[in-house]
């Protein structure tokens, strides 16, 4: 499909009223979990194009360009509020993080699994297994605190078992940063990738934020606060990569056009009738969108959409779907790595001087100060050994241990075997 050549809608047609803004929820005990991490996908999605038509109508004096910004924003707020309330009242906050971190497990493999960028491959290898460690600690908080395995949440499709700890995960913010891509030489799919990445960590990040105050306990207080900021350092690691030379009008193009792709996508691989339409329905609006960010770019930079997407088809659907064998292999090979500058070093090849060394004493006292760690150890002084649902052991045997949690992997010399990363050219 090339959204360039469809119809588009009107944006005063898109404009929904107070009856048609509040959605049927879906039922939690019958969701399929990957109809449950596009609806997350999508409000991340949405917000992320809201947030940065808002950065954009700061950056700009021009009031009509600022009043269409505000005519399209408007929609995807309202876009956004129906996707946000599709979660129903008895979902408890710990229950739908696993679906946000299922997401950020299942979404980065796919992601990666097509990248044909080795830069952007790695960067999506490195976050991923520390979302699937995030996933790890969050279902042991929630089997403890409401007696709820996991594994049904996630359909089974996601293994839970530690990936790279997460106290292991507080680095250098100097070291998050990573060299960004130029959009007009990168493939189609790379500058979709980092489009995507960023704005479902974002939206983690801002939930996380958010719910670290309203926690039943403070066990689930303190998990949320930490690993907040282990989001803080995913966006950060993933908005790097994007391409700062681009305008702003270049840039709503590729918002709007990312829009249309994820929406058509979640249409293409939805399974659920009711939320299938809603896709659609969507669609039919960011393709309004999307025009009308032609018909800007034409007007104020007398620029052709071909000028900024060469090439306006879309690529095959993005589908979440099962990506065990993968985070596996992943897990096994550079779990012992961290990120420095621009790239990425074991633990071993690191100086003792390091600013991972003296970044992870300033902040980490103790191990027993980590609120991760004392998740996992709470729960195997209850009952003996952690949750987890695995389909064979860790690939990483120090992280078999159920009855210890290892907090030396990915943060001290030679406490595992890694590597290295492989690309996909």
């Amino acid at each position: 499909m090339n959204p360039f050549h469809e119809r588009p809608q009107s944006a005063f047609d898109s404009l929904r009223n107070f009856c048609q803004l509040y959605p049927k929820p879906y039922n939690k005990h019958e969701v399929d979990p990957y109809t449950k991490t596009r609806i997350i996908l999508m409000n991340g999605t949405e917000y992320e194009a809201n947030w940065f038509s808002h950065q954009f109508a700061r950056h700009t004096a021009n009031n009509d360009l600022r009043r269409e910004l505000a005519m399209t924003r408007m929609i995807e707020k309202q876009q956004q509020q129906v996707l946000s309330l599709l979660k129903p009242i008895d979902e408890t906050a710990l229950e739908h993080t696993i679906g946000y971190e299922q997401l950020a497990v299942d979404l980065t493999a796919e992601l990666a699994k097509r990248e044909c960028d080795c830069h952007v491959k790695k960067a999506l290898d490195f976050a991923l297994l520390e979302d699937f460690d995030h996933l790890y600690r969050y279902a042991n908080q929630l089997e403890m605190e409401q007696g709820v395995h996991a594994e049904r949440l996630v359909g089974r499709y996601t293994e839970i078992t530690p990936g790279r700890p997460t106290i292991a995960h507080h680095r250098y913010p100097m070291d998050n940063v990573r060299r960004p891509i130029n959009s007009k030489q990168a493939c189609k799919q790379t500058v979709l990738a980092t489009m995507i990445i960023t704005a479902a960590e974002q939206q983690t990040m801002n939930y996380y934020m958010n719910l670290s105050t309203f926690g039943r306990n403070d066990a689930s207080r303190r998990l949320y606060e930490e690993i907040a900021l282990v989001e803080e350092e995913h966006v950060t690691h993933y908005e790097a990569l994007m391409d700062p030379n681009a305008t702003f009008l270049e840039m709503l193009l590729w918002h709007d056009y990312t829009e249309c792709y994820l929406y058509w996508s979640c249409w293409m691989t939805e399974s659920d009738l009711c939320i299938k339409r809603l896709w659609e329905e969507h669609l039919h609006m960011e393709l309004g969108h999307l025009h009308k960010a032609v018909a800007l770019l034409q007007k104020y930079e007398g620029k052709d959409w071909q000028q900024v997407i060469p090439d306006g088809e879309f690529p095959s659907p993005l589908s979440l779907h099962e990506n065990i064998e993968y985070v596996r292999h992943i897990l096994g090979t550079t779990v012992q790595y961290t990120s420095v500058c621009d790239g990425y070093k074991t633990i071993d090849q690191l100086k003792d001087d390091a600013d991972f060394f003296r970044y992870q004493e300033a902040l980490i006292p103790s191990a027993d100060s980590v609120p991760s760690h004392n998740v996992i150890t709470t729960r195997i002084r209850r009952n003996g050994r952690d949750y987890r649902f695995e389909t064979a052991p860790n690939p990483v045997c120090e992280l078999r241990d159920r009855a210890k949690d290892n907090t030396c992997v990915g943060r001290a010399p030679h406490a595992a075997n890694s590597t290295d990363f492989f690309c996909n050219t």
